[in-house]
Parts: structure tokens; sequence; C-alpha cells
């Protein structure tokens, strides 16, 4: 059965906005925002990690957020794109290992769900600031589930023939939907949330399966976000850095010219990386 991708769709075809080259760095993928001004300090390096399309909105809206984070927050960021078919390429030959943040964005099914898993694996082993929004929430967790917890399980969209689904197709679809998340005191997602409760947006129809999160929660991913019907939209990592995921996409946060707290989040963990290692 075919659903809408994990993302909404723009109503034209428009061309990526213009953004100025700047040179790959060895062993990255492709660049996708300018080059951050010359300063003292390296700037911190973010890998965004997904399949770069002009149909999906929060692709569309990331170099004016990356500039916003700069203009606004004094958070600058080089940005390169690697592609869901490099990245576990990326991941073996130790070059996602030198970036100060990994991001892996919406617009699933991507072209490699190996490629999203081995960035995932490589930010949660070697202690890098990562997000997952949307469908990086999903393979976040199935990253985990896998690796982690030794579970034989699947994505739906990407094999809905899997014998054993963590993430399934939900009971009411979330494409377009706003909702009310309520983060745990004292964690991550409150932090990164900077409250308790949030109205967040969403625009997917795979979430997980409630049966499998106990097992995840066991091995120490700990739970933190729930809509108001208790469903999990976020999650995290005790003891790294900053490890987040969301079902909800930030990037869809207001008109874009204002970086949603967890986007924030996320870059200021990976200029104090960047500030730590010189």
């Amino acid at each position: 059965m075919t659903t809408a991708p994990d993302e909404p769709a723009t109503a034209a075809t428009p061309s990526m906005p213009a953004v100025p080259a700047i040179p790959a760095a060895p062993g990255t993928g492709t660049p996708g925002t300018p080059a951050a001004p010359a300063r003292t300090t390296r700037p911190a390096r973010i890998a965004l990690v997904g399949d770069r399309s002009p149909h999906v909105e929060s692709h569309i809206r990331i170099p004016r957020l990356l500039d916003a984070l700069a203009s606004r927050d004094g958070l600058v960021l080089d940005a390169y794109w690697i592609p869901t078919a490099d990245a576990a390429a990326e991941a073996a030959s130790g070059s996602l290992a030198r970036f100060d943040a990994v991001w892996v964005l919406p617009g699933s099914p991507y072209a490699s769900e190996a490629g999203a898993l081995a960035a995932i694996r490589t930010a949660r082993e070697e202690d890098i600031p990562f997000l997952g929004t949307c469908g990086g929430f999903q393979h976040a967790l199935l990253e985990f589930a896998r690796s982690v917890c030794g579970l034989s399980v699947g994505h739906a969209e990407n094999d809905p023939a899997a014998g054993d689904l963590l993430i399934a197709p939900l009971a009411c679809s979330l494409v377009g939907h706003e909702g009310l998340v309520r983060a745990e005191p004292g964690s991550l997602a409150e932090a990164a949330l900077g409250a308790e409760r949030s109205l967040e947006r969403y625009h997917c129809n795979f979430g997980p399966d409630p049966r499998h999160l106990p097992a995840l929660a066991a091995h120490g991913l700990r739970l933190t976000g729930h809509d108001e019907d208790g469903q999990l939209r976020m999650a995290e990592l005790p003891g790294h850095p900053f490890f987040l995921a969301t079902l909800f996409q930030p990037e869809l946060y207001g008109d874009g010219s204002r970086p949603h707290p967890v986007v924030r989040a996320l870059a200021a963990a990976a200029v104090a990386r960047a500030a730590s290692a010189g």
C-alpha cells in the first residue's frame, strides 16, 4: 500500500534555495551551506544526513535555519549534506566521526536504511551530538533496538513484510497534525524544549509499536516525551553528550526564520564540542 511520505511536499516544485558552494571536507558528503566566517577557533561541523530534495519542506528550510542560528544565536555551523546512500561508507571510513554533530533529517523512506542506521550508530558510539527528527527518530529507535537490544525488528515503511515491526503504521496519521508534547521533568527533552509542555508539528504515518518500548527502556534508552494519549514522541540516551530523537519536526516550527529550541540545543552542543576540541 502506498502512503504519503513522512514529510510534506511543497505546493509547487521549487528549486532548492541558492546556497554558495563550500569545499567538501575530505571524506564528507555534499556541502549544503555557506562557509562560516573566519574565527580563531574552527567552526563546528554538522553532518546533515538525508536524501536532499526540493519537495521536502524541512530540507528547504535548513539553510535559513543555519543562517538564523549564526545571526540570532551566534552558533556558527559548517553544514555538509550526506546522502544516506553514502553514509555507511562515510561511517566506515571514520569521516563521520570527525563531525561535531549528526542530524538525521526527515524525508523517508530513505534511499539507504543501512546508511541512516550507520550514521546514527556512529553518533551514538562516538559521543557525537545527535538529533533525529521524524524519520530520524524512527531510525534512531530501530538502530538502538537492533544494535543494543539485539532485536530482529523492522520498519514498515522500508519492509512492510517484516515479521516483527518496531516502526509500524500509525492508527491515526499525523500528517499535518499539531499536538501537545509533555517532556519528563529533568530530562534532556525538557531542557532542549525549554519547557515541560510544547505544541509541535508532525507529518508522518509511522511510529513505534508500544510492545517493544519496554525492551528499549530496559537497555538504557530513556523515553522522555509523550503526547496527550501517552504515545512516545521523544527519546534520549542518558550519559551521552547530546542524543535526542523527536517524532515531530522542529524544522517546521513557525515560518522558518527562528530555529526551534531543539535545533538550537543541538547547535549549542556542536559548538561546545568544537570548542573543546580546539
